[in-house]
């Protein structure tokens, strides 16, 4: 291959994608077995490659020459082909560094807790250096091969008071794994100051989804990623002006990948306001009572009727579940799917939720919606779910506008 990606696993990967943003060489995903590694390293049959998990620091010992910080840190994830010679880089400390200056988020007085003990966790430590902190522990697990500074279940008993920022650096929570238990409880440090995922697949895992919950700052591995692709594009191809507009391409990246979730009452518009969405700015529009019909094959009313309610809300937590792996979608949700956690964690793993605020007396009580075929059961429903709509959503949008306006919000909140 000319360029590409090695490593296994590589389900996950957005890396063909970025690079396609910025460039116009041949850039493929090469998931490779372990087996296979030493052959592919000696055969050198390519221009330039970028090197990921568990492959960072195998690849060391094949190179002719390695650049200064990637030899301090220890890990490689940049190769460059030279007519035969292998030249390492390290373009994730570049990822770091430029993630904490975007998200305006260093402080060298933080005690920095680093999840995990591998190659991403070196340069994460060495990063942090870099900028200027001092008070810097990797955490590790009593079974782990590689030690650390600190056992999790240490964690709370030395740092639930002190200024404190999380960085996870394993692949807890990444695709296909979303459901992974959390390494850590957040609620467990009263002075969390902030908390970085280094996974960027999914958009927010379950940690940065608890980190908002509690009011904290948090940001994903999406422009770490943008920006470590960049700077390898760099020396793939010596074009230096590349690593001036990362904010640009990460900023396309991540509406690329953004779905945007709408939720509210029954006729509040969101189904038409999600098709608008859809055939104006090219998403995938999902409604997921349809896709719910179309799974019990007959009308949810009927269902209901039968079943009950609340096997009706198995059925839709089913269908969230199952396409909240998606990107680029805009997704019309039923009245009630807020009123499960599990669903408005899975929507917002890809997705950031708009609420669409439609006043009572503008909604209609339909017949083939049981739950609110008139107006005193509307009613009900809507005060009910008010706040839970308030409390889940990313951006309130006001409903009784007409629907360009609320497009407009939409778009400039993503």
């Amino acid at each position: 291959m000319d360029f590409g990606l090695i490593g296994y696993p590589l389900k996950h990967s957005f890396s063909k994608e970025v690079h396609s943003l910025f460039s116009n060489y041949k850039y493929d995903i090469c998931e490779l077995e372990e087996n296979a590694f030493d052959a592919f390293m000696r055969e050198k049959n390519f221009k330039g490659i970028n090197v990921t998990i568990p492959y960072k620091q195998k690849v060391i010992p094949y190179l002719d020459k390695i650049d200064s910080f990637a030899k301090d840190i220890n890990a490689v994830n940049t190769i460059v082909n030279n007519n035969g010679s292998l030249v390492g880089y390290n373009t994730d400390f570049y990822g770091i560094v430029s993630s904490f200056a975007f998200f305006n988020s260093f402080d060298k007085n933080y005690h920095y807790i680093i999840l995990g003990t591998g190659a991403t966790s070196n340069t994460l430590e060495y990063s942090l250096r870099f900028l200027g902190a001092t008070n810097i522990k990797k955490c590790y697990r009593e079974n782990s091969k590689i030690k650390g500074d600190i056992l999790y279940k240490d964690l709370e008993r030395e740092y639930a008071d002190k200024d404190v920022f999380i960085i996870n650096a394993t692949p807890n929570g990444m695709y296909p794994h979303m459901d992974d238990p959390l390494l850590i409880d957040l609620k467990k440090f009263k002075n969390l100051k902030g908390v970085f995922d280094v996974v960027y697949n999914p958009l927010r895992t379950n940690l940065l989804i608890g980190a908002e919950k509690l009011g904290v700052k948090a940001f994903s591995g999406l422009y770490m990623l943008v920006a470590q692709a960049i700077f390898a594009g760099k020396y793939f191809t010596g074009d230096n002006a590349l690593t001036s507009e990362i904010e640009k391409y990460y900023k396309t990246c991540y509406e690329n990948k953004l779905n945007i979730v709408l939720t509210g009452m029954p006729t509040c518009g969101k189904s038409t306001l999600g098709k608008m969405i859809s055939e104006k700015y090219g998403y995938e529009f999902i409604d997921t009572d349809e896709l719910i019909e179309n799974k019990i094959n007959g009308k949810i009313s009927d269902f209901i009727k039968s079943n009950g309610e609340e096997k009706f809300r198995d059925i839709e937590s089913e269908v969230i579940k199952e396409i909240s792996t998606k990107n680029h979608s805009v997704i019309s949700t039923g009245g009630g799917a807020i009123l499960r956690n599990e669903n408005v964690t899975n929507l917002k793993h890809n997705g950031k939720i708009f609420f669409i605020n439609r006043s009572l007396e503008l909604l209609k009580p339909t017949s083939d919606r049981p739950l609110t075929s008139n107006f005193e059961d509307l009613k009900k429903k809507y005060d009910e779910r008010l706040p839970i709509y308030k409390s889940t959503c990313d951006v309130e949008i006001d409903g009784d506008v007409d629907y360009s306006e609320r497009i407009d919000k939409i778009l400039k909140n993503r």
